[in-house]
């Protein structure tokens, strides 16, 4: 009985995270110098199975992610693979498909991880842009802005400003 409980649970989840996805990002990193460095910066996130095309602006040192429908995205894994490049993420903005997410006081769940909304305030649908405030994500001047206290919720927490 417990084990078709926990069936009944597990699908229900899959089928309300269908169309819930990260769909694109603007990863801008800080470090880069040259275009040798964004090369081996690309070639990097190149490696992430979740990840199906990038577009690189030099000159703003921006990297826009497109990512694969229905493969869940690791945030930490991007942010790795920048460090392990030798340089530093210094702003992370996702487009996120809110249909058939259920908020729970501005806390929703996606592939495992938490995220807490920091000003929403309305019903989000469709695909909306937001930006990770979280330290080692966005500058001092932004995380600063957005205090984070314990929230009690298992798991790794990232926090997101629209």
């Amino acid at each position: 009985m417990k084990t078709l409980k926990l069936f009944i649970a597990i699908l229900a989840l899959s089928v309300g995270v269908a169309n819930a996805q990260f769909t694109k990002a603007e990863l801008q990193v800080s470090g880069l110098t040259c275009s040798m460095c964004s090369k081996a910066t690309e070639k990097s996130l190149r490696t992430l199975e979740f990840i199906s095309d990038i577009k690189v602006d030099l000159n703003k040192n921006i990297f826009v992610l497109t990512f694969k429908k229905d493969v869940p995205v690791s945030l930490d894994q991007i942010s790795k693979k920048v460090q392990n490049s030798g340089f530093f993420v210094n702003n992370l903005k996702l487009t996120f498909n809110f249909n058939n997410v259920k908020l729970d006081d501005n806390y929703f769940t996606y592939a495992g991880d938490t995220y807490k909304l920091m000003n929403a305030n309305h019903p989000l649908t469709g695909d909306v842009a937001v930006t990770v405030v979280d330290k080692g994500f966005s500058p001092p001047s932004v995380y600063k802005k957005y205090p984070v206290a314990d929230t009690g919720k298992p798991g790794k927490v990232y926090h997101l400003a629209i």
